[in-house]
Order: C-alpha cells, then structure tokens, then sequence
C-alpha cells in the first residue's frame, strides 16, 4: 500500500492527496510534477477569455516587431498554472487562500516552453481564530525546461488541522 492511500477495506485502498497543517515543515521544498508544456491555444484562449486585449499575446505581426520578437504567454496564466500545479503538495487541504504577495515574472515564456515549479515552506502558524486550522505560507517558483526562473510568488493558506479537513469530514 503507498502511503498515499488509506484503506477502505481489505485489498482496497483510496488515493489522498494533500498535506494537513501538520504535515509542513519549515524548510521542506515540494516539487511539483509533472510539469506543463504550454500551446499557443492555451495563452490565445486564457488570453481572450480573461479579456485581456494585448496583442502581445495573440498577434504574431504585433509581437515580431517587440522586443521578445514572438508572442509572449500571458502572465496570468504562468501564476494560475503554477498555483494549480502546487494544489497537490500545498493547497488540497485548504480551507482558503489568503493571499498573494511579491508575484515576480522573471523571464518571458512562450508557447512550446514547459513550466515547472516547486514551492518552499516559509513559514507556519496556529490560526488564532480557528482552532481546526493553521496558516502556512509558501514561495512558489516557476522555471522553465531549461531551467531559467520566469515566475516567483508568495502564497498564503489556511489549512485545515488534521481531522478537520472536509475530505476528514466526509470520508473522502
């Protein structure tokens, strides 16, 4: 049995995912896989679906005539992927976000690059308004397939304690 899953029953198992508060420890450093290659489809549709009309991110004629000399992913979609990509190792068992600071895009990415990124435990703290939960704090890095930073973020969750969580809860 891995010790990702918790048994149900004889020979039978369910995967889990997620950390509880308990779970963090200063220092640690999670890196989150698998990584993500991004297509021009992607960053046109994020791009147009966030309303977002620079064309540096959905004209090719435009976006030749910058200094990048292509189309660049759009930046919100570099943080959201990166905050999804880390959901597994950081936020399965939050009970809310609470908040973003100091988001750094570093290098420009482009359709074709793939991301990868890691987050690193900053810091952890009881939540003195709920006693089912604690409040952990992370910095996020995003990096390409060679290796060079493109984004970096701080995030702050609560988290639920153990035995608080929904998935605690419900049975999940």
């Amino acid at each position: 049995m891995s010790q990702n899953a918790k048994t149900i029953g004889p020979n039978r198992y369910r995967e889990q995912f997620g950390r509880h508060y308990e779970d963090f420890s200063v220092g640690d450093v999670y890196e989150h896989r698998p990584g993500r290659t991004i297509t021009e489809t992607d960053n046109t549709w994020f791009t147009l679906l966030t309303m977002n009309t620079h064309p540096l991110h959905f004209d090719a004629e435009y976006a030749k005539a910058s200094e990048f000399g292509r189309c660049i992913v759009c930046s919100p979609l570099t943080v959201a992927l990166m905050v999804g990509m880390s959901v597994t190792d950081v936020s399965q068992k939050a009970i809310a976000n609470l908040g973003w600071r100091e988001i750094k895009m570093t290098f420009p990415l482009y359709a074709g690059d793939t991301l990868y990124s890691e987050s690193e435990v900053l810091g952890k703290r009881e939540s003195a308004s709920r006693p089912g939960a604690g409040i952990v704090t992370v910095k996020t890095i995003g990096k390409n397939q060679d290796g060079k930073e493109v984004c970096s973020f701080e995030r702050t969750i609560l988290v639920a304690r153990r035995g608080h969580s929904i998935e605690d809860k419900i049975g999940y």
